[in-house]
């Protein structure tokens, strides 16, 4: 099976005439063989998962909250600073999204040809009957996929080329784009279809495999979609209905009850019952060698590989009393009568010390020490933090470079967790019932409010008191902030709200400082100033691809 992942994960670096244009079986055997045989056919849907975006470092090393307000790439001539510095262009893109039309390929091709599998040659097999359960999932599985990948092109690029079968290459090199609405309407309706045939867990299926798409799953496609499809960016005069579609299928996963919030950190937690999707990783350090502080690597990391949390970030944590807290020029500030200035990491939202390392914290049996001086103070050139802190979410503590004692730990990255289905219904009751935040009736039973403070209360957090919508609305994204840090949400919030001028061209930390009598001065730092431009709502359509199909003219605003 790693050999097959090995080999289904190639065109990925060998497309170069045409992203829609390879052979599909990825060289395995000839199409026929593939289909004769369920193993293989199964191998064949597995190639269609292994085009699910994650991001444990997706922009050539860094984390794409690098290319937000909520962190820094310590390479300062990393891929992912083209985001940043203003040298990002449609003939210098970031990321390889455009090699999602492999994985769309792949999904129509098995599609069309798992109709071609006849087993009836092994009905007296054992495990005929189980393939037979299994395989009456496998087309929604693809499609649900396929919706998947067209939501994430559509997120970057808005209206993009959608085929729906395998082209040839005329019709690759011919295709026209499809407006970003109409690939919603196309995605929520295809996610209802196939939720209908598709079961709420694999728990009792045959193998009881789990990272498999399942009626939430596609359910969360569709919400998702339709969410991005009613915020300012796609709705730029504020269409009710779209929010009213949002919270309508929000809800439809509330009502499902499929999915309960929990305390316990959702990040590589496989037994999770709020995820409703991950990718499932295997064993390796590769994550923490490129995280770790870097003396914690034992020598075996050399350079700027890490990515950093930004003070901008720490400020959006409030204290576990829910007063905000800043770091201004003249030091820490808080309304929070508990708060003490001397200690400003000790008593915040529990979920900081889910996401973020700070001076003082413990880790592998040690303490962060970045003020200057400290053991963690080093040039940023040499592993040390531009920002003053250090990743902790999705770090697995127990991974070792010690040797003779090495460590490696499966990495398992969400895709979708409940607690974005309870925001995204907050978010979306908000914006179709302004004038009331606690606005209920027969069709919506659960107000804004409500959706945003169970999302706080499993944090450990105070409830949100009644407001009107302007407040309400800071306080609810501030929250999408600081629940999903390092989750890939941040970069997408930021332009499907439209505030990319107002938070993205400041890049802050902090400098730490040890006084004689051991206690520590914190000071704000300005690390780097930004460029921001509107056309950045939307990724730039790779030049190469314009010359190859004419029909994906015009470009994007602004590129």
């Amino acid at each position: 099976m790693k050999r097959i992942l090995s080999a289904m994960l190639l065109p990925l670096a060998v497309i170069s005439c045409n992203v829609l244009d390879f052979d599909e079986t990825s060289g395995l055997k000839t199409k026929e063989d593939m289909y004769r045989y369920f193993t293989s056919a199964e191998s064949m849907l597995t190639n269609v998962y292994s085009y699910m975006p994650k991001d444990l470092g997706t922009v050539s090393g860094a984390m794409r909250d690098a290319a937000c307000d909520d962190a820094e790439y310590g390479n300062t001539s990393g891929k992912v600073q083209y985001f940043n510095n203003g040298s990002w262009s449609a003939v210098n893109t970031v990321d390889n999204a455009w090699g999602l039309y492999a994985g769309i390929r792949a999904a129509n091709a098995f599609i069309r040809d798992i109709e071609t599998l006849d087993l009836s040659r092994y009905e007296y097999n054992g495990q005929y009957q189980n393939w037979l359960k299994k395989l009456a999932f496998f087309p929604y599985e693809a499609r649900v996929l396929r919706a998947h990948y067209f939501f994430e092109l559509a997120r970057r690029y808005g209206d993009i080329a959608m085929p729906l079968e395998v082209l040839d290459a005329q019709g690759a090199n011919t295709i026209a784009k499809t407006p970003f609405d109409k690939v919603i309407e196309f995605i929520a309706a295809e996610c209802d279809e196939c939720a209908e045939n598709l079961p709420e867990s694999y728990k009792n299926q045959p193998g009881q495999q789990i990272g498999r798409v399942t009626r939430g799953f596609a359910l969360a496609v569709k919400s998702k979609a339709l969410l991005y499809a009613a915020s300012p960016l796609h709705n730029p005069d504020g269409d009710n209905a779209r929010w009213l579609a949002s919270a309508r299928a929000a809800l439809d996963i509330i009502n499902s009850g499929a999915y309960v919030l929990e305390k316990t950190e959702s990040a590589n937690n496989i037994a999770s019952k709020e995820t409703v999707m991950m990718v499932i990783g295997t064993d390796n350090s590769n994550f923490e060698l490129n995280n770790f502080p870097i003396r914690f690597t034992e020598g075996k990391r050399s350079g700027a590989t890490a990515t950093f949390p930004s003070q901008n970030l720490v400020d959006a944590f409030e204290t576990v009393n829910g007063y905000s807290v800043t770091l201004t020029d003249i030091g820490w500030k808080s309304d929070d009568p508990d708060f003490d200035p001397a200690y400003p990491y000790s008593g915040r939202d529990p979920r900081f010390y889910r996401s973020i390392l700070a001076n003082g914290m413990s880790f592998k049996g040690s303490v962060i020490e970045v003020w200057e001086g400290g053991r963690d103070c080093q040039e940023v050139i040499s592993g040390g933090t531009p920002t003053g802190y250090f990743l902790r979410k999705y770090i697995q503590e127990t991974t070792s470079f010690v040797p003779d004692k090495l460590v490696t730990n499966k990495h398992h990255w969400i895709v979708y967790r409940y607690a974005e289905t309870l925001l995204t219904y907050a978010e979306s009751m908000a914006n179709a019932f302004p004038e009331n935040m606690d606005y209920t009736d027969a069709d919506f039973p659960y107000s804004a409010l409500w959706a945003l403070n169970q999302v706080r209360i499993n944090a450990g957090m105070p409830e949100i008191p009644a407001c009107g919508y302007d407040e309400f609305i800071t306080r609810l994204r501030n929250e999408w902030r600081v629940e999903f840090a390092f989750e890939d949400h941040r970069f997408w919030d930021v332009r499907r709200w439209k505030i990319g001028a107002e938070t993205q061209r400041e890049l802050r930390g902090v400098n730490v400082r040890k006084n004689e009598d051991g206690s520590f001065s914190y000071y704000r730092q300005v690390y780097e100033n930004r460029k921001w431009a509107d056309k950045m709502y939307f990724y730039p359509i790779p030049q190469s691809e314009l010359f190859k199909n004419n029909n994906l003219y015009p470009q994007n605003i602004g590129w």
